[in-house]
């Protein structure tokens, strides 16, 4: 048990770090919101998460063959993605708005931050192809066994979920260096990443089932 604790927390620290969609709106949040916010939303995508794995775990290959078979997943879930991302790009937000979120006065809706960091996570089908591959490669390794399963994956998340909290913290603390005028351009180049991560995955949608089957682009990982 040991011994898969130890390999989890590594893998945890690096998915934190992983960059997509989610570490830009976490860091955003961060800095905008305060940090009760981005625990908020945080804990939305780790509950995605934790979803996209039990689903991961108890559907394996076969999962892996239906969503090869449905490519309209991608355009769907890129859809939204790149909607969204528009939005947030093209969106005017005044300063004055700005200013008043950056006051200490200032209370964020923790529950549509929970449901937003849940639903941005969960419409990532890549995401779910991602722990499918990663219960794949190591379902060997911790011999199948259920009970190894809950402390790996245990040990993967929470480490995962504390990274975050650091990553948080550190965010804030460039609340103050952070103008009304900086905090624009960042949600416009937040915008710009949730676009293009949306485009990618619609692009997915269309390309040849050979280059879309997310089984023979885990068998390349394993090798």
């Amino acid at each position: 048990m040991i011994e898969d604790i130890q390999a989890a927390i590594p893998l945890g620290f690096f998915l934190a770090f992983m960059i997509g969609p989610v570490f830009f709106v976490l860091i955003e949040t961060s800095v905008t919101k305060g940090f009760r916010a981005a625990v908020a939303f945080d804990t939305g995508v780790i509950i995605a998460d934790i979803i996209f794995i039990g689903v991961a775990y108890f559907s394996s290959f076969q999962l892996l063959e239906n969503l090869s078979n449905q490519p309209g997943l991608y355009v769907f879930g890129g859809t939204i993605l790149t909607v969204y991302g528009l939005i947030t790009f093209l969106k005017k937000t005044k300063q004055t708005d700005l200013k008043a979120q950056l006051s200490s006065s200032f209370r964020a809706n923790y529950i549509e931050l929970f449901i937003k960091g849940f639903l941005l996570n969960f419409i990532n089908v890549g995401v779910l192809i991602f722990w499918l591959g990663i219960i794949i490669v190591t379902g060997p390794s911790l011999e199948n066994d259920i009970d190894r399963f809950y402390v790996f994956f245990g040990a993967l998340i929470t480490t995962y979920f504390i990274t975050d909290l650091l990553k948080i913290v550190l965010a804030k603390q460039l609340k103050k260096q952070l103008t009304p005028i900086i905090i624009l351009k960042i949600k416009k180049i937040l915008g710009l990443v949730l676009i293009i991560c949306g485009l990618v995955l619609i692009t997915k949608g269309f390309l040849p089932k050979d280059q879309l089957n997310p089984q023979t682009i885990i068998e390349e990982i394993r090798e």
